[in-house]
């Protein structure tokens, strides 16, 4: 029996970066590669959350905005996004956070449940917490981020 997607994040590497003053982790196998500013095609009729598509070397991939799926303010104005290409089932997707940090090694027995301060469509989007030095590393669910709302 497989475990379901949102299986809490064990041990391992996680690739980590900042939105609106927080630290977020990803599964370092599912990031592709790290970009600066990429320019956007805005897609009419799109969800908030589709920030637009970029052109990655040809391939036509969508930007989602993960200060829209998290509930955090928008990014302010003359701030660029960084952009994070993650592969998931053979498909690429890019993620924009406000900068990208450091690789982390996590252990599985430094893994929490999600705080009790996350709220909304972050609570449904975060896995669990990781205490790292002083401040709280959030596991994030990328399938989750990048499916569909």
């Amino acid at each position: 029996m497989t475990a379901p997607t949102t299986a809490p994040v064990t041990g391992g590497q996680l690739a980590t970066f900042r939105l609106d003053g927080d630290l977020y982790g990803i599964e370092v196998e599912h990031v592709q590669e790290v970009l600066r500013s990429q320019q956007l095609t805005r897609v009419p009729l799109a969800p908030a959350a589709v920030a637009g598509l970029i052109n990655l070397r040809g391939q036509v991939v969508t930007a989602i905005e993960l200060r829209e799926r998290l509930g955090r303010p928008p990014r302010p104005e003359g701030t660029d996004a960084v952009v994070i290409v993650v592969r998931l089932h053979g498909e690429a997707v890019s993620l924009l956070v406000d900068s990208i940090a450091d690789v982390v090694d996590v252990d599985a027995n430094d893994f929490e449940a999600p705080p009790d301060t996350l709220e909304g469509q972050a609570r449904d989007l975060i896995r669990g917490a990781y205490k790292l030095h002083g401040q709280l590393l959030l596991a994030l669910d990328v399938q989750k981020a990048v499916s569909a709302q």
